[in-house]
């Protein structure tokens, strides 16, 4: 059945719907992404539209990632309802033609499209978010205001006291941190001294702030075109604070792990993510069977409104679950592997099981 033209021929309807699924969802994260991007920066005069939008289609590659086990059931659940229409699943079944079968030449594809999205997809992606931030740090650093930035925190404790570490943009994973603040306590506890840089790079056993601002109690404002403070945090430290594993590309993510174990940080949310990559294939699969699931029921027979709202129902659920595992896996309450693996199971055992009670009773 995987070398027939008739499986040819339902590979490319189910390849081609996932695409225009796929590339429609990109089309309104994008513009809706936009128009956000633009009230954020519309007191910016500084701010030019070509940027804005550049920034905003770097940004929706990896917003888009999460969604695509829905852009697959979308399309398979496309691709399956206009075959029943057109009355091609009929002939197809009076030629001797199973549900099973139906479903092969999709499974294949979603997997072959699974792998493609975590070898290639994830990389680009992953390289693309590292450049918005970039585009971010011109667009809102050139402006006044910087509100409805997210805020990115770390503490340090050396043996000059306790400094806490607040920064509105982070950039290679945390090595460089731009509109910087931080609030230095002497070795008692009490305040010493408040410093706000544009930049700050992350160097051997110290930060270097660029363009620095340090205010104290005692004295006057005092700049500084480049300020060095000294600091116990490894690069392996500040990813945890500052760093996302959804930014590290799947070809880095073994490394990020050996570093993070070999610190003795914490590497929870980097295996998570590898193993969420690794799963993704047969994620895809899965909600390809549940796609098959609800859209191969003949038009004759009715009902096939409420058999779409149930996939699509089931889709939503499949991701809570696949939330609430992965918050449970964040909180050490899970293990990265069951964790990313377990909505697989599910959602593959749930197309399976509805496919052998419609087709084989």
């Amino acid at each position: 059945m995987l070398t027939t033209t008739l499986a040819r021929y339902f590979a490319k309807r189910f390849v081609i719907a996932s695409c225009a699924v796929f590339l429609g969802i990109f089309m309104l994260l994008l513009l809706v992404d936009y128009i956000e991007m633009v009230r954020k920066t519309s007191s910016i005069p500084t701010a030019s539209a070509l940027l804005v939008a550049e920034t905003s289609l770097f940004r929706v590659p990896q917003l888009l990632e999460r969604l695509m086990p829905f852009c697959v059931l979308i399309g398979g659940m496309s691709a399956y309802l206009a075959l029943s229409r057109s009355l091609e699943l009929v002939i197809a079944r009076a030629a001797g033609v199973s549900a099973w079968q139906f479903m092969t030449p999709a499974l294949v594809s979603a997997l072959v499209l699974g792998v493609l999205a975590t070898t290639i997809y994830n990389p680009m992606s992953a390289y693309m978010q590292e450049r918005s931030k970039e585009m971010e740090v011109q667009l809102f650093t050139g402006g006044v205001v910087v509100q409805d930035v997210a805020q990115f925190w770390a503490n340090q404790v050396t043996g000059e006291g306790r400094s806490i570490i607040s920064a509105a943009f982070s950039q290679n994973q945390g090595t460089k941190l731009t509109g910087v603040t931080i609030f230095r306590l002497g070795p008692d506890g009490a305040f010493k001294e408040r410093i706000e840089a544009q930049e700050a790079y992350l160097g051997a056993g110290r930060w270097e702030l660029k363009n620095a601002r340090v205010y104290s109690l005692s004295e006057l404002p005092v700049n500084h075109d480049t300020l060095f403070l000294a600091t116990n945090l490894s690069k392996t430290q500040v990813r945890n604070s500052f760093a996302t594993p959804e930014s590290v590309s799947f070809w880095q993510l073994p490394e990020y792990i050996k570093s993070s174990e070999n610190s003795g940080s914490t590497a929870a949310g980097y295996r998570l993510q590898y193993q969420k990559l690794l799963a993704r294939p047969f994620l895809l699969a899965s909600m390809v069977m549940v796609a098959a699931a609800v859209s191969l029921r003949f038009f004759r027979f009715g009902g096939v409104q409420k058999m779409v709202l149930s996939g699509v129902a089931a889709g939503f659920l499949l991701y809570v679950l696949s939330k609430v595992t992965e918050d449970l896996s964040k909180a050490g309450l899970m293990y990265p592997l069951a964790a990313a693996w377990l909505p697989v199971c599910v959602g593959g055992l749930t197309g399976v099981i509805a496919l052998l009670y419609q087709e084989d009773g």
